[in-house]
């Protein structure tokens, strides 16, 4: 018995001993059947592509084209290189991990795709909220748009959002700074502010109390600044509308994909946030729904513009055909 005791007493000694650098973390990953990592891999390779393919279309044909260079489609560019960003940090190691059991990784690496991760959700709401704001001004102030979103206040605009969305996480994770590990497994899909510190051998109070402020402000405040341009929009459409029904048309052309786009994004992260208060779920399904939110937005966002907006479809169509008839 006093064996055994020592024995206790010294393993609980060595559990909390910090880790040095290099530090090697192990991603838990998706508890795979033997047989199906070439499978899923296959899956998981076949939403890399659609994500690249079309977001990438996209981005070429606004930079293209001299006629979509205005400022919907240029904050349309920023959320492509969004959707981008969120499908970048999870798809690629996922896969080496699928076909090949690839686990680990470095300290540096993963504390970069928990700051892509975190940056990509941010920057989804600050980046719409900026084009919630072009809206707002386009159908609201009509005469005056082009005086107001001038190229200069385009910019400013679009930087912002990336510059606010940027400073919000790397405040949270300058709370890594000096905070000793004492675990090499991080028991999710992919590395993120939280799963790290799980490792944490000391309580990180700070940074959970900023965590959750920083996330229900930004949440709260991106959802006021969309709420109330989306009213203002649907208040002067209904109004204007009356007399010229092309006017409460052309606005719900506009406004529509980003609505359809904001919705879907806060969907999959309602459900995410949801999934996890489900005990009974198997692990392996928890790690699904909290990896599609990198996955399903950025496939769909694409389609979504692609279909809705008329000058970017018409745009690439012209060109897709133009590039097929100089072949022929």
């Amino acid at each position: 018995m006093i064996w055994r005791a020592v024995l206790l007493w010294m393993e609980n000694q060595t559990s909390v001993i910090p880790l040095k650098q290099p530090i090697v973390f192990e991603l838990q990953g998706f508890d795979v059947q033997p047989g199906n990592g070439p499978f899923l891999f296959l899956l998981a390779l076949l939403a890399y592509i659609a994500v690249l393919l079309g977001n990438g279309v996209v981005i070429c044909v606004i930079m293209t084209d001299k006629n979509l260079h205005r400022p919907m489609f240029v904050m349309i560019c920023h959320l492509m290189v969004c959707d981008l960003l969120g499908a970048t940090m999870l798809l690629p190691r996922l896969m080496m991990d699928l076909l090949m059991g690839l686990k680990k990784i470095a300290y540096i690496p993963a504390i970069v795709q928990a700051f892509c991760a975190h940056t990509y959700g941010a920057a989804m709401s600050t980046v719409l909220s900026a084009m919630a704001y072009d809206r707002y001004v386009a159908v609201c102030e009509p005469l005056r748009y082009h005086s107001i979103m001038t190229s200069a206040r385009l910019h400013s605009c679009c930087a912002v959002a990336w510059i606010v969305a940027l400073l919000l996480i790397a405040v949270l994770f300058s709370f890594h700074m000096n905070v000793p590990l004492c675990g090499h497994l991080v028991q999710h899909v992919y590395c993120s502010n939280r799963g790290i510190l799980n490792l944490a051998c000391i309580p990180t109070p700070v940074s959970d109390i900023y965590g959750l402020a920083m996330t229900w402000t930004l949440s709260t405040g991106t959802f006021f600044i969309i709420a109330y341009s989306y009213i203002r929009i649907l208040s002067v459409s209904f109004k204007q509308g009356r007399t010229n029904s092309s006017i409460r048309s052309k606005a719900f052309q506009t406004c529509a994909p980003h609505i359809v786009v904001y919705v879907l994004y806060q969907t999959s992260s309602l459900v995410v946030i949801l999934i996890q208060r489900f005990p009974s779920l198997s692990p392996n399904i928890k790690k699904l729904f909290s990896v599609l939110v990198f996955i399903i937005p950025p496939i769909i966002n694409p389609i979504i513009y692609g279909l809705v907006s008329k000058d970017l479809r018409v745009s690439f169509i012209k060109r897709f055909s133009t590039r097929v008839r100089n072949k022929t």
